[in-house]
């Protein structure tokens, strides 16, 4: 079988033996590390949906992946990368053919877009960062780009809040929570007022599920290290405070 990263098309939607052990691997992970308590899992669509998550470090697939139901398939829309063959993590990556890759030039995007399409019609669930990259704060949220709410729209999927927390600092036993809010339905075409209309709603649902959450202070040495070891900061290293972004309507 062959996936997405390594040029074949399209991947298997169903469960596979190596989607069993990826997860299973993850779960001891994210389980002997960290305290994770997942709310709302029942909200979840049974078919095919665009998860969309807030985006505060490299561990946050790895929770979803271990702790939201394995089916249907989730595939992850990214990593923004130039060649997916340079790079342990890549490699895994593309070895799990559970990733929709594409390039930072953004010159694929209409390939891109035809695929995660294909997904839906398939019955897979495409899991998003729609704020394009990480960033500190707990309760923050950072501008989303238009692209979640475009593809759910041309899929005719629910766009479904996924609010990741604790996680902006990892450590040992640390307490996260992984919340999922109510579906919000798409329907019709999506025309520029529409996309912007239904990304707004997802802006505003992701800062309800967080905004309960305060910044926590860095762990010892080891554990920072270990939290910033594959981020990737625009800014070229952690800010120090966190990130001015959208903000709850009161």
């Amino acid at each position: 079988m062959t996936g997405p990263a390594a040029g074949g098309w399209p991947p298997r939607i169903k469960p596979s033996g190596r989607d069993r052990l990826i997860r299973g691997l993850l779960r001891l992970l994210v389980g002997a590390t960290l305290r994770v308590t997942v709310e709302g899992a029942d909200r979840l669509p049974p078919g095919p949906a665009l998860l969309c998550f807030n985006h505060q470090s490299w561990f946050d697939p790895f929770v979803i992946i271990a702790r939201l139901p394995p089916s249907p398939v989730l595939m992850f829309f990214g990593p923004r990368e130039a060649d997916m063959r340079v790079g342990w993590r890549n490699h895994l990556i593309a070895w799990s053919h559970r990733c929709i890759p594409y390039r930072p030039a953004k010159d694929n995007l209409l390939t891109v877009s035809r695929r995660a399409e294909a997904l839906l019609a398939a019955g897979a669930r495409i899991v998003i960062a729609p704020e394009g990259r990480i960033h500190v704060g707990e309760s923050v949220l950072l501008p989303l780009e238009k692209g979640a709410a475009f593809l759910a729209m041309r899929g005719r999927v629910p766009l479904v809040p996924v609010a990741i927390n604790g996680v902006g600092w990892l450590r040992f036993r640390g307490r996260v929570r992984l919340r999922v809010g109510e579906p919000i339905p798409t329907g019709g075409r999506p025309t520029k007022e529409a996309v912007a209309a239904a990304s707004d709603r997802l802006a505003a649902a992701l800062l309800v599920l967080t905004a309960d959450w305060p910044d926590a202070p860095p762990p010892g040495p080891v554990w920072s290290w270990l939290t910033e070891l594959y981020n990737d900061w625009p800014e070229g290293r952690r800010p120090q405070a966190p990130q001015l972004g959208l903000q709850r309507p009161d």
